[in-house]
């Protein structure tokens, strides 16, 4: 079946785990993704630091066979439809996102409950850039599948 990507967006992510959280952090969230049993979907509540709390349903469709290239599709919801679809059967992860914007790149890096520290780069349609050195990389994992939030999610 395929399916029609009128309304996605295209994610192109670059993932490495990394030593440490680099310095030049501007913003710090905390995010819970519940990944519905059985299906491609996510629930997915943010918090900010200033307490304002977003809630959204997405869908990731693959584009290619690994986890890099992906079209991703929001729907924001308001707490009614939140409490509906937070009662289905779900996979739980929750980390702790830490924005740098730095030397003109946006490196998002997800701070996991077991201590471990993924980075991330979206390319978007633009070339891939370099890895900053200031990256601390221990390895990419890019196109490893145990690396993805629906395999670190837990029951």
């Amino acid at each position: 079946m395929s399916v029609s990507l009128k309304y996605a967006v295209v994610e192109r992510e670059r993932r490495w785990l990394v030593r440490r959280i680099p310095e030049g952090v501007s913003s710090t969230k905390d995010i819970v993704d519940r990944y519905v049993t059985g299906t491609r979907l996510r629930l997915r509540e943010v918090r900010e630091a200033d307490g304002t709390v977003v809630r959204k349903l997405g869908q990731k469709v693959r584009l290619s066979d690994g986890p890099a290239e992906v079209a991703c599709t929001n729907l924001y919801l308001d707490d009614a439809e939140w409490a509906v679809l937070a009662a289905l059967p779900s996979r739980v992860l929750r980390k702790r996102r830490h924005m740098i914007h730095r030397d003109g790149l946006l490196v998002v890096v997800d701070e996991h409950e077991d201590g471990s520290l993924v980075a991330e780069i979206d390319d978007g349609d633009q070339p891939a850039h370099e890895i900053p050195g200031w990256l601390e990389v221990v390895r990419d994992v890019s196109e490893d599948e145990s690396w993805t939030g629906a395999s670190l999610a837990k029951s």
